[in-house]
């Protein structure tokens, strides 16, 4: 959005005035109307509560993003996140309560990705992130990165202390596989049922075929799948 304002700047000196004065109200006005129509555009794809990326801004990205996967053959990540229980903070302690829990858990997730990741309100307490050029592996850790954050981080308020957890669903898209933007969702959305039919507070994913040569799969891939995730150490006997 900031192209809009630099375009802005640079047509400042190329606009002449119809009266020729020295200072022209007229092209003032229009300055001020282009800064007007470019902090609009902001608003057009951002959250107004959280001040994360909306829905139609996230589905755009994640259709770029794929195109992206296409073109590069660099995966994708999606995660699909829900706090749990939230109709229960709502009913308990008030809408004004549940917008602050939706605007500490905004704060988790963006501290919890990075700066070319995109966090967004999917709607109501469900946040997506889109990862770019993101393996199942290192997807898998920013989920459970963002799950602990929120886990670890209670609201305060004057009144009381709420502890918040969330459930995950996790995709992600690889090259030479059809499928548009809507397909991935849902499948990261039934991964995200999946966490909470199993409890909450959680990570779930499809089922990942592990490398008969594990040697050339990295640490940090390892880790993501049998540390963070309290799986066994099969895979480290595997490797012996």
């Amino acid at each position: 959005m900031a192209h809009h304002s630099h375009t802005t700047l640079n047509t400042e000196h190329t606009l002449e005035c119809p009266s020729n004065k020295a200072s022209c109200e007229i092209i003032s006005e229009l300055l001020g109307l282009r800064e007007q129509v470019s902090e609009l555009s902001e608003l057009v794809h951002t959250d107004t509560l959280t001040g994360l990326s909306n829905f139609r801004y996230f589905m755009l990205s994640l259709e770029q993003e794929m195109e992206r996967t296409r073109r590069t053959g660099q995966d994708t990540g999606l995660i699909m996140m829900d706090l749990d229980f939230f109709k229960k903070v709502n009913d308990q302690w008030g809408h004004d309560v549940g917008n602050k829990a939706l605007i500490l858990a905004a704060q988790q997730i963006r501290a919890a990705v990075r700066k070319m990741d995109a966090p967004c309100r999917y709607g109501g307490e469900e946040f997506a992130v889109i990862l770019p050029a993101t393996n199942v592996y290192h997807t898998l850790q920013v989920a459970e990165r963002i799950r602990l954050m929120i886990e670890s981080t209670p609201l305060v308020t004057e009144e009381q202390v709420i502890s918040l957890t969330a459930s995950f669903g996790i995709d992600v898209y690889s090259a030479n596989v059809p499928g548009r933007a809507e397909e991935m969702v849902k499948r990261a959305d039934g991964y995200l049922y999946q966490a909470k039919q199993e409890g909450r507070n959680r990570v779930c994913y499809a089922p990942i075929e592990v490398k008969e040569d594990i040697s050339s799969v990295s640490q940090d891939e390892k880790d993501a799948l049998f540390g963070l995730f309290g799986g066994s150490s099969e895979a480290e006997q595997a490797n012996d």
